[in-house]
């Protein structure tokens, strides 16, 4: 009897141990203990030689959905930042930052889990129309208005790093897509994902030492301009391992993080960090994100040619 109830107990473990992970998934407030391990962990240094110290612009605010990771993913930036001593991190949840005499000061922004509301997903608007002193069409005006300062402030080389849901900020946008590399369009649940390297040989990857890492996230799908793919892919999933994908998916890869020029500026999108475990369990993470800092910033040098115009 003892052996077979051993067997049973056996059996059971085997079970459960593909969702033994879900159990460290978690939410959890940002705390002192939290921030000294990411301190720990994140780089003492830059990857890449930087010339001055750079200031940054961490925008936090959301109008939809809450991520339960956007207070991590801010200390986590913050840190980076303030270790490797190589950017001044300037936080603010306020739409005024888009002015255009409030974005000069800036080298780059960082967009971090900036969420907006159907239907029209813009969250410039969302914030305009709280006020109720503007006209819906005033209110739409000033958004069109902070929505240009942004895109104009890439274009003419300020650097843009999107974390996660930041792609999601002027979601119906096309020029804001146009510039992004790509719109959100949906995802199925959280799951397992083995995140893989699309050029292993690329700078920005070397955190990962030539590996992907498998971790459980959101399994973001893009549209609108994602379609010409005008950007240089870092990430990416297999479609075939995607469970819950609506429809057919003749696309066998789907990218999750990529780099791009936009006029003179550098864009850099990184969909994996919906659960602050990751930026713990994977340290690589930390070391990425940071170079994916100083890529915007014009510290680094790498092939960044589009996926579309190389035949890949």
């Amino acid at each position: 009897m003892k052996k077979r109830n051993l067997f049973i107990a056996f059996v059971c473990a085997l079970l459960i141990t593909p969702f033994s992970h879900a159990q460290s998934l978690e939410k959890f407030d940002v705390t002192d203990a939290w921030k000294e391990k990411i301190e720990k962990l994140a780089p003492a240094k830059t990857t890449f030689p930087t010339k001055k110290k750079h200031k940054i612009l961490l925008f936090s605010l959301f109008t939809g959905f809450n991520h339960w990771v956007v207070p991590h993913t801010a200390a986590m930036v913050e840190i980076l930042g303030q270790k490797s001593g190589a950017f001044e991190v300037v936080p603010s949840n306020d739409i005024a930052i888009f002015e255009k005499n409030n974005l000069k000061q800036f080298d780059a922004v960082v967009l971090n889990n900036n969420c907006s509301i159907n239907p029209r997903r813009d969250l410039f608007y969302d914030k305009l129309s709280e006020n109720k002193s503007l006209s819906e069409a005033e209110a739409t005006a000033k958004a069109k208005e902070l929505e240009e300062n942004l895109l104009n402030f890439v274009k003419k080389g300020g650097g843009l790093m999107a974390l996660h849901g930041g792609i999601v900020m002027q979601n119906k946008s096309a020029e804001f897509s146009e510039m992004m590399g790509g719109s959100f369009d949906y995802h199925p649940t959280q799951q397992p994902l083995t995140v893989r390297l699309a050029d292993p040989d690329s700078p920005m990857l070397e955190a990962f030492n030539g590996e992907g890492f498998t971790h459980v996230d959101e399994a973001y799908m893009f549209n609108v301009a994602y379609a010409k793919q005008n950007f240089h892919p870092l990430l990416y999933i297999n479609t075939s391992e995607i469970k819950g994908l609506k429809g057919e998916n003749p696309e066998p890869k789907k990218y999750i993080s990529w780099i791009k020029r936009y006029g003179k500026g550098h864009v850099f999108y990184a969909s994996p960090s919906h659960n602050a475990q990751s930026y713990t369990e994977h340290p690589a993470l930390l070391k990425f994100f940071l170079d994916g800092m100083q890529y915007v910033v014009g510290d680094v040098k790498v092939d960044e040619s589009p996926l579309s115009s190389n035949g890949q």
